[in-house]
């Protein structure tokens, strides 16, 4: 019999009242509460399920929810005596900084505050309780948005000491989307001041707290242990290469398939597995996207709901802006292949302006690319060759069809402040319109060209950040009638690329080489265009064309000569435009 699949709530126990789609995750907390593990990070991917999670352990063990026990019944955690014993017995902090996505250190820091605050009138009970010192009521009233970042740093810490006095039992404490300020803070430039401000109130909060009996967090990624975990020993780290709770966060692919069964969609599993397939979470493979699988039910219609649910902005500026190794693996990635590479889980953001292993981690973490195999580890995860360790290489691809028309659209968001002149530009290099080209091309040049900067080099003195993006741009616009290819020279600012048509007796075949204008060996722009002409001649960039039966005659050559954001398209002498 359906259910009724209800959109958007994260709140336990409205789910279980209303009788809504739910699928039971509750022996996540037997699992969490028997390995006795002090303080738990979990890493997963947005809309995965997280904050749900997080109410569910909530309301099971604070002492506000000691009369919810039916919120359980009939649940996996309900079937041991011990756990319905357990249930409602421990007072429990919850903070969420899933909403602190400020642009500016000090809004940030006000909002952080506020949340804290908020906690604090939760139990102002306290206050009147005759527990408190008139030192310690001081303290408890200085807490408010514009407090001390001292008196901030303290906070959690001494609200667990307050409860901890009041109930006899130490505090548990629930902190979802700890990372969000975080990654606001990279994108906006503010990331030391906040790092700092959370490596001091962590601190306090999970590592010198007496009163703290276990805790959670739980965010996208797992940021670096030196810039906000800096001393905390008894941190757990549960992430998406993790064998702990692989299945509590996310759906598999039984889950899923006797969901569409339940709804009368069953006939649609293929579909479904195509879009939404491919997260790998430990050695578990085949786990579903929540947030997709839940509005699929709701709609029976496939779409991009995971991809389109918040800002990509992170993924979007560390690819945009990345170096030109990046952009061609991302090339790769696009084309459906596998990018074999080290990564660090532990996300350092301050070296994502170039690091690759940071960016490729990024990527994983966030639940766009999977594993699909490492090299070096038996299936338990340890090591093979102790004596001959070294960095072990993981196999990644794009996670499922989801995540890869995602990135399509962002891509051609690229270019939207240009979006008229880039798409006039296609259709001019499709028919080989030269004048248009270059009109077309200069003003894309003109209005992108420093978006794709780093903003630490100035993009005319980096030219390649561009026309990588462009080329990124040609693949995404004309994958339907062309296979695009690029190989890379060493050398700085050269650049070819093919475009292969999937239809040779309607397009031409279509050979581009980029060049920056060198001052020391050509003295104009008209100069800079021969010379990548000659580049596509003198190494035979058409001969895999040639192999392919595309006659001479149906291949268009042209060089693209750079100087800051001017651009100038020449086509080979020996073939005239159509």
């Amino acid at each position: 019999m359906s259910k009724n699949v209800a959109i958007g709530i994260q709140d336990f126990a409205t789910l279980i009242q209303n009788d809504y789609f739910y699928i039971d995750k509750t022996n996540f907390i037997r699992e969490w509460w028997e390995s006795g593990d002090s303080v738990t990070l979990i890493t997963r991917p947005r809309r995965f399920g997280k904050t749900l999670n997080m109410s569910m352990v909530e309301q099971f063990f604070s002492l506000k929810y000691s009369d919810h026990g039916k919120l359980f019944e009939g649940l996996s955690i309900w079937e041991q005596e011990a756990y319905q014993n357990l249930q409602g017995s421990y007072p429990v902090l919850s903070l969420s900084f899933a909403n602190v996505k400020e642009h500016q250190y000090s809004n940030a820091k006000i909002q952080l505050f506020q949340i804290i605050t908020e906690l604090y009138d939760q139990n102002h009970f306290l206050v009147e309780s005759g527990l408190l010192t008139d030192r310690e009521k001081e303290f408890f009233q200085s807490v408010r948005e514009d407090m001390a970042e001292t008196t901030a740093f303290m906070s959690i810490r001494k609200l667990c000491d307050f409860l901890c006095r009041y109930y006899g039992k130490k505090v548990i404490v629930l902190l979802d989307e700890y990372d969000t300020p975080m990654q606001e803070a990279y994108v906006n430039g503010f990331w030391e001041d906040l790092a700092n401000l959370t490596r001091n109130l962590f601190h306090a909060s999970f590592k010198t707290n007496p009163w703290l009996e276990r805790a959670i967090l739980t965010g996208i990624t797992r940021i670096s242990k030196e810039s906000i975990f800096s001393g905390l020993n008894n941190l757990k780290v549960v992430t998406t290469t993790s064998e702990e709770y692989a299945v509590y966060f996310g759906f598999t692919e039984q889950e899923v398939f006797h969901a569409l069964e339940k709804q009368g969609l069953y006939q649609k599993r293929s579909q479904v597995k195509t879009w939404y397939d491919g997260f790998v979470f430990g050695n578990h493979h085949d786990i579903y996207n929540p947030w997709s699988i839940i509005n699929f039910l709701d709609t029976g219609k496939t779409d991009l709901y995971w991809a389109n649910t918040s800002s990509n902005s992170l993924v979007g500026k560390v690819i945009r802006e990345g170096s030109v190794e990046i952009k061609s693996k991302f090339e790769k990635l696009l084309h459906g292949k596998v990018l074999r590479t080290p990564i660090d889980e532990q996300i350092v953001y301050d070296q994502l302006n170039g690091n690759e292993q940071a960016i490729w981690s990024l990527l994983l973490a966030s639940g766009y690319l999977k594993v699909l195999d490492y090299e070096g580890y038996d299936l338990e995860g340890n090591w093979l060759d102790e004596e001959n360790y070294r960095e072990p290489l993981y196999d990644l691809t794009l996670t499922n069809y989801e995540v890869r028309r995602m990135f399509r659209n962002m891509i051609h968001q690229w270019f939207s402040s240009a979006e008229s002149d880039y798409n006039d530009f296609i259709q001019a290099l499709l028919m080989g319109n030269i004048k248009a080209m270059n009109g077309y091309m200069n003003r894309v040049a003109l209005q992108t060209f420093s978006y794709f900067d780093t903003g630490k080099k100035p993009s005319y003195d980096e030219p390649e950040r561009f026309y990588h993006g462009f080329v990124l741009g040609l693949i995404v616009e004309l994958e339907g009638r062309y296979i695009i290819t690029s190989n890379r020279e060493s050398g700085f600012g050269r650049y070819d690329v093919m475009m292969e048509p999937k239809h040779p007796s309607q397009d031409d075949a279509i050979l581009l080489e980029f060049k920056v204008l060198d001052e020391y060996e050509e003295k104009s722009l008209h100069e800079t265009a021969e010379s990548a002409l000659r580049q596509i001649e003198e190494r035979q960039y058409e001969t895999t064309l040639l192999q392919k039966g595309i006659p001479k005659s149906k291949i268009r050559k042209y060089g693209f000569a750079f100087q800051g954001k001017q651009v100038l398209i020449k086509p080979a002498p020996m073939l005239h435009p159509h």
